[in-house]
């Protein structure tokens, strides 16, 4: 054997690796004094040792198979909380169907489940907040007519389709949050800084909504939209003083054209009161005068059919009508001719007597 020359000294040695013989009588343990134990008595000493079984018996077997099914049971069973969606995996591969809240058992380690918070999440744009890697410069957008604008606002949203969230996108919360700030920042590129800022904010949240949802979904993220809120939109810091001026001086300019607007409004009432009235007193005049025509046509028809019958009576009429009327406003008093006069009193001053009579009425 190889080990026949390990005794040194030159010479043949029939003692084995350690210098003495397998059959000598040092085959046992080495005593002071004597020689080296044999390998062949080493691992048959072992032999010996595990014959007589392992330690504790069947016992200590029983205890270990007990131990390993308590970790795996404990590994099986999983908890799912009111506000979560399990989803178990089975080799990474999702399964259909997923595990509402309670308790659930899956074949760990073959299982696995992966937890879902389906609560609405809010993620908001331009608005520092502890522990957000957001910043407020982040709201900082350039409007339809070439001014920049400030806009803060929220996002709201929650999870639909729990296994798109999962294993579609990496990073669901970012790409939420660039997807609604890419359609902020379309939205408000398009319209006027005053439409953002006060007119029709309404619009702009609904723009938001529908060209958000429409991106996630084109992405398989398996999330829903629920609401766009701006919760401020405002001129940067930079500018805001010249803003105020801005917005000072147009409501300046509102208020003159209102005054301006009330004061027509004033002088064209008047004006229209005016020609109503002028056009009331024409139509009275105008039917007074057709009256009046119509009267005296009338009265001209009476008196020429009376006239007709008997001409002679109606010409004597008509002449002392007409002489009544010429002759009433006369301050000449004329009498009637007869056998003692001629027919004027000359030293009678009637104008004066009547003249006299008045003052002393008066």
């Amino acid at each position: 054997m190889p080990w026949e020359n390990n005794g040194g000294g030159g010479g043949r040695n029939t003692g084995g690796p350690w210098g003495q013989a397998p059959g000598g009588g040092g085959g046992g343990p080495r005593r002071p004094g004597g020689n080296t134990p044999n390998l062949e008595d080493i691992l048959n000493r072992g032999r010996d040792q595990f014959k007589g079984g392992v330690p504790g018996g069947r016992w200590a077997i029983v205890g270990g198979v007990l131990a390993l099914l308590a970790f795996w049971g404990v590994n099986s069973v999983y908890t799912i909380n009111p506000q979560e969606v399990g989803v178990e995996l089975r080799f990474g591969k999702p399964k259909a169907e997923l595990s509402g809240p309670g308790l659930h058992f899956m074949l760990w380690p073959i299982d696995t489940v992966e937890r879902v918070v389906t609560t609405v999440n809010q993620t908001q744009i331009g608005v520092q907040s502890s522990g957000s890697r957001a910043s407020a410069g982040d709201g900082l957008m350039l409007s339809g007519d070439q001014n920049i604008v400030n806009v803060q606002f929220s996002v709201f949203w929650f999870i639909s389709q729990p296994v798109d969230y999962i294993f579609n996108v990496r990073d669901q919360g970012s790409l939420v949050r660039y997807a609604a700030e890419s359609a902020m920042r379309e939205v408000v590129g398009r319209r006027p800084a005053q439409e953002v800022y006060s007119d029709d904010r309404a619009g702009i949240q609904a723009d938001v909504l529908r060209i958000t949802q429409n991106t996630l979904s084109n992405y398989g993220l398996g999330v829903t939209v629920s609401q766009i809120l701006i919760e401020n939109a405002s001129p940067p810091a930079e500018v805001i003083d010249a803003f105020n001026e801005v917005q000072r001086a147009r409501q300046d300019e509102t208020r003159l054209q209102e005054e301006a607007r009330s004061y027509a409004n004033t002088l064209l009432g008047d004006a229209r009161g005016r020609a109503a009235a002028q056009r009331e007193e024409a139509a009275a005049y105008t039917n007074r005068v057709v009256q009046e025509a119509t009267g005296e046509a009338e009265r001209f028809n009476s008196i020429y059919a009376e006239y007709v019958n008997s001409p002679d009576v109606t010409r004597t009429r008509l002449f002392l009508e007409t002489m009544e009327e010429v002759l009433g406003g006369s301050e000449k008093v004329l009498i009637e001719n007869g056998t003692q006069g001629s027919g004027v009193v000359p030293y009678l001053p009637l104008p004066e007597l009547r003249s006299r009579s008045n003052s002393a009425g008066n």
